[in-house]
């Protein structure tokens, strides 16, 4: 294992980010240490640093002349600087390092919850991981999208949209929301989880790939399919042209882009396209006419799903599959995911007030923080106590989930947008059915509640 790990970028992505790398590898065997240096260029992350190394490197130096995501090193002795000071004298530069890297400030509860979602989202891999990417870059769109929508209601009615509003302040607010917020919502998807694949090399195609799926009818799954197919086809063929480091740099800005979109526009057009709008049409139709048990079947389902691990890949599925349907106008799903995603830290917030018995002095401290976490639609401020006593813990959360999914889905309930908890509650045709969500969101919360009451042992006999 490398005693130091490093990652190098700049702004174009070709000559200083090799430069530093090699300055700094140079700099590290002068003074006897193994490194190893990721590099951040024009064609995306080579040589990338695995978790282990991470783990086990004494600290991590950042040579860069761009913004560097460092969720990775969590914990970890962290020295910042710039390429030149790695290309100029790279051994000097590690001998800093090693003496003034620092750790950061000791974290609250809610940088730990902070550290929770980071350490999920390192977790991610695969498939799995390129499509949270993606879902995570789509969702201010939405969010812009839908509340901009719900103003333009509120302020011209439901038919706000038609030609004889033109011109007023609704049907501007709704023209930004409906034709250029949501309008990006797919190309964005797509493009991301182009790039997680392919890096930057793949943002264009996949964009251009989502921007054909919105425009023939496949909706969301349209675009999971265009992001999919322009990342691993731009890969491909980042692996296999090969045109030295000189002529490196024409890859990403010419070659990659014209023959990635020429051939998922191909693929989209005449293979893919027309299929996955079928299946999204026939999905959209149950949906929109779910009724009696089966609206509770699906509100149950989503429900404990968002509450099972809390931010994991279960939860995460049923979070994309509500969010992707606000382009197709199926708000119900969506609702019914918010207020079960909620429940979980509100319901132990109430426990630990109502409950005191069943949890340390440390815990019921905790639990005011978990309140805020909660109507903030956190989930993730939940682990710390499910992470302490998860057979117990669980169950109890998923029990007041399920029973606020299902009652949204039961009642009515519609939501317009993917996040922002109770803040959003106030905004004017945000949410249909408010009185109905807010029962759901207090019942869930409740049955949390007693089910931990009821699971959890008093303390005293824990001890």
């Amino acid at each position: 294992m490398p005693q130091i790990v490093a990652i190098t970028s700049c702004p174009t992505g070709i000559a200083h980010t090799f430069m530093a790398a090699e300055g700094l590898e140079g700099g590290a065997k002068a003074v006897g240490r193994t490194i190893k240096v990721e590099t951040q260029g024009s064609v995306g992350a080579q040589n990338a640093l695995t978790a282990d190394e991470i783990a086990n490197a004494e600290i991590v130096v950042i040579a860069a002349d761009t913004k560097v995501d460092k969720s990775r090193f969590a914990g970890k002795r962290i020295y910042e600087t710039n390429t030149k000071a790695a290309i100029n004298d790279g051994a000097a530069l590690i001998r800093t390092a090693l003496t003034e890297a620092r750790v950061g400030a000791a974290a609250d509860m809610a940088d730990k919850v902070k550290d929770v979602k980071a350490q999920q989202s390192a977790a991610r891999t695969g498939a799995y991981k390129h499509l949270m990417t993606g879902v995570s870059f789509m969702i201010p769109f939405v969010v812009a999208g839908g509340l901009l929508i719900a103003l333009g209601f509120a302020l011209g009615g439901i038919y706000v949209y038609d030609d004889a509003h033109k011109g007023t302040l609704g049907w501007t607010l709704f023209t930004i929301g409906a034709k250029s917020g949501f309008a990006l919502m797919v190309p964005i998807l797509a493009g991301y989880i182009a790039h997680s694949i392919a890096d930057r090399p793949g943002l264009a195609p996949g964009m251009i790939g989502g921007m054909i799926a919105a425009s023939i009818g496949s909706g969301f799954l349209g675009g999971i399919a265009a992001g999919f197919l322009a990342g691993y086809t731009v890969k491909f063929l980042n692996d296999k042209i090969q045109l030295g480091r000189n002529l490196d740099g024409l890859k990403p800005v010419l070659i990659l882009p014209l023959l990635g979109t020429t051939i998922v526009g191909l693929l989209m057009y005449y293979v893919v396209g027309e299929p996955v709008a079928a299946v999204l049409g026939a999905i959209t139709a149950w949906l929109k006419g779910l009724q009696g048990s089966s609206a509770v079947f699906l509100g149950l389902l989503l429900g404990s799903m968002m509450a099972f691990d809390m931010g994991g890949p279960i939860n995460k599925a049923a979070y994309a599959f509500a969010t992707g349907l606000l382009g197709s106008d199926v708000f119900a799903p969506m609702a019914a995911v918010m207020a079960a995603g909620m429940t979980p830290p509100l319901g132990i917030a109430l426990a630990t007030m109502l409950f005191k018995n069943r949890f340390s002095e440390d815990e019921r401290e905790a639990g005011k923080a978990t309140a805020v976490l909660g109507i903030s639609f956190i989930t993730e401020g939940a682990i710390p106590f499910a992470a302490k006593d998860p057979l117990r813990v669980i169950p109890a959360l998923m029990a007041g989930s399920a029973t606020a999914g299902a009652l949204s889905m039961v009642l009515g309930c519609t939501l317009r947008v993917p996040h922002g908890g109770v803040f959003v509650l106030p905004i004017p045709n945000a949410v249909g059915n408010l009185g109905g969500y807010i029962l759901a969101l207090v019942a869930g919360t409740a049955v949390t509640a007693v089910a931990l009451y009821a699971l959890k042992k008093p303390v005293e006999a824990t001890a």
